[in-house]
């Protein structure tokens, strides 16, 4: 992030957020809101509004494990690195404004709409932890019940507890801990989709406690487990040979002791079947699915793209294309387009600045005119048919009633095509007399062949 910051031809916008979206490939606008900061950019990020800061508030980037003061830095290695006021929990006591020699608090700071013109567009929002329902597997109900990404915080040696394992009851290290695999994912209830990296977070996260803290008692609870990657699998047995354990099963139900706060799981062990275990642990880990999010999802209203069913976001092809999107001249990049591990998204943004190179450096966008065409106009019945079908918002009609396809979002597709009951439509060089003629060659009446004729001198 430093290195991005720090290159004179990148300009970042950080705590901003689109806010209009139009145009195509070459010429998109973007309208932007810089969000207030109530600092100025003579900012240093020294700090000394922290200490005289009477407010505080939960620390987002620590999942609320740990708390901040309402002046204060998102993160320690936020870019760039300045301070900001949440104003739900300042007090304006005016303290932070006393304390700065620079003078860069401004109480007074609004929003800043910013329009900005764009030829390509790469879009890396990243994904959301997805959160049970409260009361899932005691989740939100039981202190001792995390998800994963608040552990990777617990173990971080810059969080909350500065890398000491400890459980949030009582702040005592937990000797007997069980990850549960799969929560949220593969279900028609929640998501149906596999997150691709949980199996592997649980071996990774697991192997690591039982490194720092060899006496831990281990036990990851899986449907099957899903290591794939180069050297996932060895990764795998070498936490078993660690210690670890894992049991095939599925979790039915926690129950907590009041007095010891620990957690009493309850499950079938698949490879007893019939036989039902108990199993009493000091902290519970959900793993849990990755999901777009509800910014993601705002995002891609407002481009106009599509989701794919898992929710993410819709890719030109799956298979052959999964960087490009139906949008000429916006590319996805990561887990935007689905769940990914480190190596993958790596992989994936690579993939996307070279299809967003390959158009910069060429200067322009060159395009097949097989597109929809209005060759019957007076036939149109303005049953807006067309606009609905069309998958890529290419069709508008106008408060004439005249129908304009936009050449460079139209894929040519044909769809627009299929659904014209007065065949105003038309889709250039495939027209359907063209079909018409060919079909009628393919399917009609052989010619006669010619008759041979007796010569009568013989």
């Amino acid at each position: 992030m430093l290195e991005a910051n720090r290159n004179p031809k990148i300009r970042t916008l950080t705590y901003s957020e689109i806010d209009g979206f139009s145009g195509f490939v070459g010429n998109f606008n973007v309208r932007i809101r810089k969000k207030a900061r109530y600092t100025t950019s003579k900012c240093n990020g020294c700090g000394a509004c922290f200490d005289v800061c009477p407010a505080y508030r939960p620390h987002d980037f620590e999942y609320g494990m740990a708390q901040s003061k309402a002046i204060y830095k998102s993160f320690a290695q936020a870019v760039p690195g300045v301070v900001q006021i949440d104003k739900q929990y300042c007090i304006d006591c005016g303290m932070c404004a006393k304390a700065c020699e620079l003078k860069a608090v401004d109480y007074d700071q609004k929003d800043e709409i910013i329009e900005e013109k764009f030829g390509i567009v790469v879009l890396a929002s990243g994904f959301y932890e997805w959160l049970p329902p409260v009361g899932t597997l005691g989740f939100g109900v039981y202190e001792n019940v995390i998800t994963q990404g608040r552990l990777e915080r617990i173990l971080a040696p810059n969080g909350p507890t500065v890398g000491h394992l400890i459980r949030p009851s009582d702040g005592k290290r937990p000797t007997r801990i069980a990850f549960i695999q799969c929560v949220g994912s593969r279900d028609t209830q929640t998501n149906p989709h596999c997150c691709t990296t949980g199996c592997l977070l649980s071996v990774k996260n697991s192997k690591l406690i039982k490194q720092h803290y060899p006496d831990t008692e281990e036990y990851v609870i899986f449907m099957d487990l899903r290591c794939t990657g180069k050297m996932s699998e060895e990764y795998s047995m070498a936490t078993r040979e660690a210690g670890v354990h894992f049991i095939r099963s599925n979790i039915g139900r926690i129950i907590e002791d009041e007095k010891t706060k620990n957690l009493v799981l309850r499950f079938e062990d698949t490879m007893n079947p019939g036989t039902l275990q108990k199993l009493e642990v000091d902290m519970v880990v959900l793993t849990t699915n990755m999901v777009l999010g509800e910014e993601g999802t705002r995002l891609a209203k407002l481009m106009k793209l599509d989701l794919s069913p898992d929710s993410f976001l819709k890719e030109y092809h799956a298979r052959l294309d999964p960087i490009s999107t139906k949008v000429p001249g916006i590319f996805l990049a990561g887990t935007v387009q689905g769940p990914k591990n480190i190596a993958e998204s790596i992989s994936h943004a690579k993939g996307a600045a070279s299809s967003a190179a390959r158009i910069l450096q060429a200067g322009k966008y060159e395009i097949e005119l097989i597109r929809a065409v209005v060759e019957k106009p007076d036939t149109c019945s303005k049953c807006y048919r067309c606009v609905e079908a069309c998958p890529y918002g290419a069709i508008s009609i106008d408060d004439q009633g005249k129908i304009n396809v936009d050449v460079i979002s139209c894929k040519g597709c044909g769809t627009c095509n299929s659904v014209c009951r007065s065949q105003t439509i038309q889709l250039r060089y495939y027209r359907d007399p063209g079909y018409e003629g060919q079909i009628d060659a393919l399917f009609g009446a052989p010619a006669a062949a010619p008759q041979e004729t007796k010569d009568s001198s013989k």
